[in-house]
């Protein structure tokens, strides 16, 4: 699927439920006639000049699991006939994706550049046919002459070249003999045709440029319209899955392998693409964001990137479960973001350990503490997953609290711990606040004195008398220090700049990232490896950061909120 900047609206789940998987009605229905007398194959062709993103993720699982279904393969193959802007970088980037995804294509990965020689031949035999030439023209000529969806187009004065000239002009365009923008090789179809993919479409033109894998052995490089189909029945694709904006492009497709006689030749059919609020998925616009700093790089958590989700804390089975709960679209569709985080919620919430973190400390010393001087209590690592079992939690006679937990004067409603209030702390006592220190020169409050009621630990014979609020803690002598990173979505709408005066920094949100220093974590966190994730009480889901978190530094990065905005929207 091709990235392409569109902008569309719609409610995917509705449509997903009126059309249910026609993509695997069609396919079912090609395999009860007999369409090919080989196994079905999808395939998934990702040009190398970027990283995949949410959008890739849709693709991707849609031709693996099809070909799953009918036991089919399904390939993996890089269209990379544009040398200027593809690199070696991008295929291992790429492959790693998939394989994360859970979508490996096994030995099934192939490139269009190796099919290079076969691609020129193709074009050699449409030539001959006179279904091909040499144009002459400019860039902007060929454009001009094209015509407009209103007005039909020109022909080309090249148009009615003798065959024999056009093979000798194709010959030295490959030997290098032109510059770039001098010609390039034109079908000969229909320059009245309504679809204007239909009007002569270039084949073939010059690019000076070495290539990430041939070297210089070619200067003269197919268009995609050209290649694909050529590619597809190189390898035996039975379905060409694509985006729905190559509709248009259908019949091309079906022209190039009809001119080539190709039996059995691939279908292409076309699904809806979907796109996600406060995201934009474009190349164009990923590689701008990225090239301005407005991000950390491609793998910024705050990108809809796979290598940013990743990075953010998102699963590969949290992706599928959201690809399928959208299901199988047939029109451009928007998706709230808000549904993929809820998905990550419900794949997350009995997998990871529930730990006590404070974000933003205030000191509680407890003046009657006469238990040991560490005292071990025991608590679930995951409420709703006991064979997760139990841990052991630090408490001592010094902890933290959050300083939001404590109001000095508390307004209506605020059930936490007040002066002269009580509360209890998650997993351990009730305490009482006697007292409240300020710091002198600021009159911010640097410490809270308490006592705690021995007799109300929780679990124990007594721990049932009540209170108005529970509080999580961290016990001070064992505090793990961390630094803690909240995100936002980074776009204020779903678009990107607006006209030719607007920039980044009128559509991006100045607080999508927030970061958080001296952060306090239970010991439980202390050899937590990178993309380990964990739910903070009242935070949220969290992961230990893969590029930044290592065992001097500890740097967690929220996942997702604990509120699920996707159960209020429905």
């Amino acid at each position: 699927m091709k990235d392409e900047d569109i902008d569309t609206t719609g409610t995917a789940m509705d449509d997903a439920a009126a059309a249910g998987n026609f993509m695997e009605k069609l396919i079912r229905e090609d395999v009860e006639n007999g369409a090919f007398r080989r196994e079905i194959c999808t395939r998934f062709p990702p040009e190398p000049n970027g990283y995949l993103h949410i959008g890739s993720a849709f693709a991707i699982h849609t031709n693996y699991s099809l070909a799953r279904k009918f036991g089919g393969t399904f390939n993996l193959r890089f269209d990379d006939t544009n040398p200027l802007k593809e690199d070696m970088e991008y295929v291992n980037a790429i492959i790693e994706d998939l394989e994360w995804l859970g979508c490996s294509p096994g030995e099934h990965i192939y490139y269009g550049s190796d099919y290079s020689e076969a691609i020129y031949e193709s074009a050699v035999s449409l030539i001959r046919k006179g279904k091909a030439y040499v144009c002459g023209l400019s860039a902007e000529e060929v454009t001009a002459y094209r015509g407009t969806l209103t007005q039909p187009g020109t022909d080309s004065p090249y148009r009615n070249r003798p065959v024999e000239e056009n093979l000798a002009l194709f010959s030295r365009m490959r030997q290098g003999d032109f510059p770039a923008g001098a010609m390039v090789l034109r079908a000969r179809i229909d320059m009245g045709s309504p679809n204007i993919n239909l009007r002569d479409p270039i084949l073939y033109r010059i690019i000076h440029a070495a290539h990430y894998r041939t070297g210089e052995d070619w200067c003269i490089y197919p268009m995609y319209d050209f290649a694909h189909p050529i590619q597809d029945a190189i390898e035996g694709v039975t379905h060409s899955l694509c985006s729905l904006e190559f509709k248009d492009h259908r019949p091309l497709y079906e022209w190039v392998l009809h001119e080539l006689e190709i039996p059995e030749a691939p279908k292409q059919r076309e699904f809806g693409r979907v796109n996600l609020t406060g995201v934009v998925t474009s190349k164009r616009y990923l590689r701008q964001l990225v090239a301005g700093n407005y991000v950390e790089g491609w793998d910024d958590p705050r990108l809809p990137t796979l290598r940013g989700l990743r990075r953010r804390g998102f699963t590969p089975e949290s992706i599928k479960a959201f690809v399928a709960e959208i299901g199988m679209v047939r029109t451009q569709s928007m998706v709230d973001f808000s549904l993929l985080e809820h998905t990550l919620r419900q794949d997350l919430k009995a997998k990871v350990p529930s730990v006590m973190a404070v974000l933003n400390p205030l000191k509680v010393v407890l003046t009657n503490y006469d238990g040991p001087e560490t005292e071990l209590l025991s608590v679930y690592n995951n409420s709703e997953n006991d064979l997760m079992g139990k841990r052991e939690l630090p408490f001592s006679g010094v902890l933290y609290i959050e300083r939001e937990d404590f109001m000095e004067h508390p307004s209506p409603g605020f059930r936490r711990l007040t002066l002269d209030g009580e509360v209890r702390l998650k997993g351990a006592y009730i305490i009482k606040c006697h007292e409240v220190i300020k710091d002198p020169a600021t009159g911010e409050i640097s410490e809270l004195r308490c006592t705690y009621d021995r007799e109300t630990k929780s679990g124990s014979a007594l721990s049932g008398r009540k209170v108005k609020g529970t509080i999580h803690w961290v016990s001070a002598s064992h505090a793990i220090e961390a630094e803690v990173r909240l995100y936002e979505k980074l776009l204020i709408d779903n678009e990107g700049p607006k006209g030719e005066s607007g920039s980044w920094e009128d559509v991006t949100n100045p607080d999508s990232l927030k970061i958080l220093n001296h952060c306090v974590v239970e010991p439980f966190v202390q050899t937590a490896l990178p993309e380990d994730k964990f739910q903070f009480m009242r935070h949220g889901y969290f992961v230990a950061d893969s590029k930044l978190s290592c065992a001097d530094r500890l740097v967690f990065g929220r996942i997702v909120p604990l509120k699920d905005g996707w159960k209020e929207k429905k």
